[in-house]
């Protein structure tokens, strides 16, 4: 949609509105990609955020659901840009054919950048609001910017081209509308990278409409974590273009071998002066170097379209040529935007919803497209892969191999999300982790995993979170045995065990969450009938006693000899006090597999119930990044629920309908922290729909206060004995935010959770809703 009328619905879907205003209009006639906003989120602004993490870090440009490629403008090459594109910046250097989605940590990816131009040839793209090196970036008008479901279209001010992009899921395509010009031009940057650079680069002009090559990365071309996060792949392309190669030529700039080529120092001048003074090398087929380009030039009249097709593989360029003949030789642009769409909307219908506003349904679809970007496929269309061995695999029948698994973030909502509406999903990354450990020889699971790489990020275990609760869950279509084997693996390598609690500066974070992980493999263990690891394991859980301080009433990091670490002034609200990006009142709450004894360690129940209703009550309405409820980070995602299993759960109700109100907007400012591949979005999808897990690894599953009327979960049959699961909040509003009373398929259910086999059995859930709280409902 129009981002200048982000508000709006396109005119079809607002006359459909009007004519089926009822709540209990039919959820078949909801298109869900009317209410997709791209631009929700499309932000890394620390000035918008207030805070060093920014904002939601989405990108706007096309893509397929689980896409390889994303065909997206960038706006940015360095800096904590993970997506390549914030709004807040005034030019377009380029339209890059892979990106991430909602992350920090510098990010990755952004290859194969293509810019059309017109007169003179400029080889770098320069830097925004800077005199000091003329550059081929160009302002573009934000009236025109348009973003839906697998297309992007904006109008680049400075030539006057029009820019639209669509995918496949192994494809992208642009269409530039050119003016009348004698020297127009496409021009590709085959080093660009977001976070840095490709260190090496081939192309070869293989015939008169097509090239193909490849685009080495490594960690010495920084990347995620700026090389921290041993980012090691490949991208192949083949590109096909509808004007004829006839005055073509490179660049190939002379990088010293010396020189750092990582975040800041490809976007420094000396390293932009190097490649703007690069030769024009013409008269050849193929080049290779550290630093190439490749343009095409050719004359145009005034409106005249110009199409250009590139096949991605990350196996080989026989692989790119081959997804490309598969999926978009024979396809022109409106053709690829159209199944794009259709793709979209088939993944989309996985939940129907009605009522709530058109905002609101607008958040709830765009949310469940970005859920729907990552696990992103890995696997070529004849389905071969790299594996974990950086080797060349064939995928058997068994499943499709996924890449990008932001393991700290995603387990908490984002893959319980996937075990009701797209259990397959699951099944698929389970098996992509497991092969990965296998073929790496690894033997362990990496709780980050981008492109095969080991890369450390965060802490915790939480590849045993999403294994147990799938397990548990009924997903079993991977080999169990090994799936265990190496569960156990890295809770020995990574964990509690030498003195049960983990020292350091992270102390409570690391702790808390080892022993999370390791009461996953115990409920993983009691499940295959291990009824010794199963016992080992829950002690293991308990590990969190020996951090929690009973003199000072909370936990406390701890030292390798067993002393505590000083004890600050206002010890609870200091960030990185003992946690990873948190303070220890928002990390402490974290124990969500034994919630009573934790309530215990502090105190008792009143006491617990009173300093979660403070911590929450303290809370800034605009819920950014702040010291109490922080949504706009993860540890605190779980919070909500915990009124629930004390008993009041009213006030579980009371906050997430806030979060929901609060947190989230159809706006590009929408998200109040990073997407984090899906977490974010996830969150609210479960949330407003009325139920949300607390504990990943256990079936139970806590009833929310839906923002909508109507919702309904497609079931795979594959998987679940049940067709849909449905949740209906009758009297619903914006006042109307309390339950006061429940039917389970027909009968009153007076349970304020339902076990997942509720779920997957299908039925109805009928929630009853009032404005002041039924504090006898919900045991």
């Amino acid at each position: 949609m129009y981002k200048a009328t982000a508000n709006l619905l396109i005119a079809c879907s607002f006359l459909w509105m009007i004519a089926c205003s009822s709540p209990n209009a039919a959820t078949a006639d909801l298109i869900p990609t009317d209410y997709v906003n791209p631009f929700i989120g499309a932000s890394t602004s620390v000035g918008a955020a207030g805070v060093y993490h920014g904002l939601g870090k989405t990108f706007p440009g096309a893509t397929t659901p689980y896409g390889m490629v994303q065909v997206s403008p960038n706006t940015i090459t360095g800096g904590d840009n993970g997506s390549g594109y914030s709004d807040e910046h005034k030019t377009i250097e380029g339209f890059a054919f892979t990106q991430m989605s909602g992350v920090g940590w510098f990010g990755d990816l952004g290859n194969f950048l293509v810019m059309p131009t017109t007169g003179k040839l400029l080889k770098v793209a320069g830097k925004e609001n800077n005199d000091s090196i003329e550059g081929y970036r160009s302002a573009y008008n934000k009236v025109t910017e348009t973003a839906k479901a697998g297309y992007y279209s904006v109008e680049l001010t400075d030539y006057k081209i029009k820019v639209e992009t669509s995918a496949t899921p192994h494809c992208g395509i642009l269409r530039f509308t050119y003016p009348s010009n004698n020297q127009s031009r496409i021009q590709i940057d085959l080093a660009r990278r977001v976070g840095g650079t490709s260190t090496s680069q081939y192309v070869k002009v293989i015939d008169d409409y097509t090239i193909q090559g490849w685009m080495k990365c490594t960690p010495d071309g920084g990347g995620w974590g700026n090389g921290e996060g041993k980012a090691d792949y490949t991208v192949y392309y083949y590109a096909q273009f509808s004007k004829p190669l006839i005055d073509y030529g490179f660049w190939s700039a002379d990088i010293p071998d010396h020189w750092i080529r990582k975040r800041d120092e490809v976007v420094s001048i000396p390293y932009l002066t190097r490649v703007s003074q690069a030769p024009v090398i013409t008269g050849k087929k193929e080049l290779e170097g550290k630093h190439l380009g490749f343009f095409t030039e050719f004359p145009t009249k005034e409106g005249e379209d110009v199409e250009m097709k590139v096949g991605i593989s990350f196996v080989d360029m026989e692989g790119a040529a081959n997804n490309f003949k598969q999926e978009i030789a024979s396809k022109n642009f409106d053709q690829v935007k159209k199944e794009a769409n259709e793709l979209w909307n088939k993944e989309l219908s996985r939940i129907q919803i009605s009522g709530g506003t058109d905002d609101e349904k607008t958040i709830f679809y765009t949310a469940l497209y970005h859920t729907m970007i990552d696990p992103r496929i890995y696997t070529d269309v004849d389905g071969r892969y790299i594996g974990g061995d950086y080797k060349v695999h064939t995928s058997d029948s068994t499943f499709t191999k996924h890449t990008i698994f932001s393991g700290w973030d995603v387990f908490r909502s984002q893959f319980p999300l996937q075990t009701i509406i797209n259990p397959g999903l699951v099944s698929d990354e389970l098996n992509s982790l497991i092969s990965m450990a296998d073929q790496s020889g690894r033997e362990y699971y990496e709780r980050w995993e981008f492109l095969n790489s080991y890369s450390g990020c965060m802490l915790g275990n939480p590849a045993l979170s999403v294994l147990a609760d799938a397990y548990v869950k009924g997903i079993r279509t991977y080999d169990a045995g090994k799936a265990y084997k190496y569960a156990v693996n890295t809770s020995c390598r990574f964990g509690n065990d030498s003195l049960g609690y983990t020292p350091g500066v992270l102390s409570i974070s690391h702790t808390l969450e080892y022993a999370y992980a390791d009461w996953c493999i115990s409920q993983l263990a009691k499940a295959l009938g291990k009824e010794d690891d199963a016992k080992r394991f829950f002690e293991k859980g308990q590990a969190y006693h020996n951090i929690f301080d009973k003199e000072k009433g909370w936990f406390r990091p701890r030292n390798v000899d067993g002393t505590w670490q000083a004890w600050p002034e206002n010890a609870r609200l200091i960030e990185w006090y003992g946690c990873i990006e948190a303070n220890a009142y928002q990390q402490g709450w974290f124990v969500p597999h034994d919630v009573l004894g934790m309530v215990n360690l502090m105190g008792g129940k009143e006491k617990v119930i009173a300093d979660l209703v403070d911590f929450f009550n303290k809370t800034p309405s605009s819920l950014l990044w702040n010291e109490y409820y922080n949504h706009a980070n993860e540890p605190v995602h779980f919070v909500p629920f915990l009124f629930n299993q004390l008993a009041v759960p009213w006030y579980t109700q009371k906050w997430t309908r806030y979060i929901c109100e609060k947190a989230y907007a159809n706006e590009v400012e929408g998200i109040v922290g990073n997407e984090d591949v899906g977490q974010m979005s996830a969150w609210y999808i479960l949330a407003s729909s009325g139920l949300h897990p607390s504990c990943p690894g256990n079936t139970r599953m806590e009833i929310t206060s839906p923002v909508f009327d109507k919702v309904e979960f497609r079931l795979d049959p594959k998987y679940y004995s049940g067709t849909k699961f449905t949740v209906i909040a009758h009297n619903n509003n914006i006042d109307n935010l309390y339950i006061q009373k429940a039917l389970l398929n027909g009968r009153e259910y007076h349970k304020c959770y339902l076990e997942f086999e509720d779920i997957a059995a299908g039925g109805v859930l009928e929630l009853y809703m009032g404005n002041t709280p039924n504090k006898k409902w919900g045991e």
